[in-house]
């Protein structure tokens, strides 16, 4: 059992020495062309086209030469040598072209990255505001809305009588009655309510909810200028109606009652009592 020990040091012993020695042998290459290469391959220099033409007598006589650059070589080779400047990593390189684009592809992706959370975060907040449970919360609604369709819910859902329709006198609410005009108005009351109505109670996005706000608003604006506009112009109406009914030959005077022959004389010497 010792025995076998010790040949198991010596063998790993001889192992570690023959693994020494052939490391130690090994010759590290260094090819002047092959480093050429590598230059041309990345960025450093262009050029030094090695190995070298040698001439004797105006003739080329390396033979290296010959097979790498010149008419022995493959077509390749000489096309390479004669060719543009192709360094990958050279400033205008196809190399340095792939690291901006892909810096620019960056910068693109951290812009879409910081929209895409401001719409997610916008949508987070919009979603607050989808439910109708919420209307009521939204800071637009409390500082703007509120105020400016609060009429809407206060004129009545039916008027009845001249102060309903806000009305100047009851003469004038028969007018329009028995034209159809307050008909015609009913009609438009009641759409501008039923969108109203709608805004506050449907579930939609927040933009649409106060889109649908706006748009009650102007017709609420437009259904009460109609309505001061029809007042005046009844108004007007009834006022010319008195005038020349004032005007006609067959109208009596307002303050006129018959007299009798003994009260037309009263009247005269009254007159004139004083006079003589």
């Amino acid at each position: 059992m010792k025995n076998l020990f010790i040949k198991l040091i010596r063998l790993q012993f001889l192992l570690v020495v023959t693994v020494v020695s052939a490391q130690l042998s090994v010759k590290r290459l260094n090819d002047p062309a092959i480093v050429a290469q590598h230059k041309r391959m990345v960025f450093e220099s262009w050029g030094d086209w090695r190995p070298y033409p040698k001439y004797f007598l105006g003739v080329q006589t390396n033979f290296a030469y010959a097979t790498v650059w010149g008419m022995w070589a493959p077509k390749i080779n000489r096309d390479y040598k004669d060719g543009d400047d192709i360094r990958p990593l050279k400033p205008t390189g196809v190399q340095n072209q792939r690291f901006a684009e892909v810096k620019y592809e960056e910068e693109e992706a951290k812009k879409i990255k910081a929209a895409s959370d401001t719409i997610y975060k916008r949508s987070v907040q919009d979603f607050a505001h989808w439910t109708s449970a919420t209307v009521d919360a939204d800071p637009l609604w409390l500082l703007y809305y509120k105020r400016m369709l609060k009429p809407i819910t206060a004129f009545p859902d039916t008027p009845q009588n001249f102060m309903e329709w806000r009305l100047k006198d009851q003469q004038t609410y028969e007018t329009l009655n028995s034209i159809g005009t307050l008909k015609r108005l009913q009609e438009e009351l009641d759409l501008i309510k039923e969108k109203y109505t709608m805004s506050r109670s449907m579930d939609m996005p927040r933009g649409k909810r106060f889109l649908m706000y706006h748009e009650t608003l102007l017709r609420w604006r437009k259904f009460a200028q109609e309505l001061r506009k029809h007042n005046n112009k009844t108004t007007l109406l009834l006022d010319y109606k008195n005038i020349l009914k004032s005007h006609s030959p067959y109208a009596l005077p307002t303050a006129w009652t018959p007299a009798s022959d003994r009260q037309i004389v009263q009247n005269i010497m009254l007159q004139y009592k004083h006079r003589y």
